[in-house]
């Protein structure tokens, strides 16, 4: 199966400061990948050097098995963060300056973004203007899409219809690269690149990401008291339904429990892909 997009030991480094280190990752026709990491993990400035926005000073990286060009960025539909639409235009001049660029001025507007062709991008809700970005990213029919934080400041819903076109869209065969920081979104992923100080420190599935991880599972009657006591102990420490879960382990807890005379039980449980996550970027050992 062609390779879309590869980076290969790729670095990028300013002056002093190494953005990205040997970083390895392939985004393969019809698989939606899902790149994760803290801000500032370097997930943004690998998706600059696989476009060719950035030149690497080490490794190498490659659009559609060449290194990146105009000619096949012409294959790449790109919404970057800032969601490269032009505020002072209306929709309706968004689209037809794209695809007059990617010289597809035939292309349909799509009906999900027709309601504000004739508003002004600046007005529109951030939601909203999200839809008009993903849309207009896909007006060429693209081979590959690269997503930067897509759902940033959306609600539910609106993420729920930009995940949904980026599975519908990947189904007809297009690759897509995806950056969240959302772990329900991250779980929609075939695989999973996790970032942590410009190191690629795990790849796979969501599964496979976990592992055979577990953290420690509390019930308790005043959680309030709970939490602040385990917290209050630097035990990282997160809400789970009508208990808390325990980055530590399951005896530790239990002790610590009896010494302050909190009536409580703990137990292992699997950990899941958030929990992992956190595990994976605060372990030293892996960067």
């Amino acid at each position: 199966m062609d390779i879309l997009a590869a980076a290969r030991g790729a670095s990028m480094r300013f002056g002093a400061l190494t953005a990205v280190a040997a970083a390895d990752l392939e985004v393969r026709p019809g698989e939606v990948i899902g790149l994760l990491g803290a801000n500032g993990a370097g997930k943004t400035t690998l998706i600059r050097l696989l476009l060719g926005l950035l030149r690497p000073t080490g490794g190498t990286v490659a659009l559609f098995g060449s290194p990146p060009s105009r000619a096949t960025r012409r294959r790449v539909g790109y919404v970057p963060q800032t969601l490269g639409l032009y505020a002072g235009l209306t929709v309706a001049e968004n689209w037809a300056f794209t695809t007059a660029a990617f010289r597809n001025t035939g292309a349909r507007m799509p009906d999900s973004i027709t309601a504000w062709k004739n508003d002004l991008v600046a007005g529109l809700p951030l939601g909203a203007q999200r839809q008009v970005a993903f849309a207009v990213a896909l007006s060429h029919r693209p081979d590959l899409l690269i997503l930067d934080e897509p759902t940033s400041g959306t609600g539910p819903l609106g993420s729920a219809r930009l995940w949904e076109g980026i599975r519908q869209t990947a189904s007809q065969g297009t690759g897509a690269l995806v950056t969240t920081h959302n772990m329900e979104e991250a779980e929609q992923c075939d695989r999973l690149v996790v970032m942590a100080d410009g190191r690629v420190i795990a790849t796979g599935t969501a599964d496979q990401i976990i592992g055979g991880r577990t953290v420690t599972e509390v019930h308790c009657d005043d959680l309030n008291q709970l939490f602040a006591l385990l917290d209050g102990n630097g035990l990282p420490v997160q809400m789970h339904g009508t208990a808390l879960r325990v980055g530590g382990p399951a005896d530790a807890v239990a002790a610590l429990l009896t010494h302050h005379g909190v009536n409580g039980t703990a137990s292992v449980v699997p950990a899941d892909l958030e929990e992992a996550f956190v595990a994976l970027i605060a372990t030293p050992a892996v960067r």
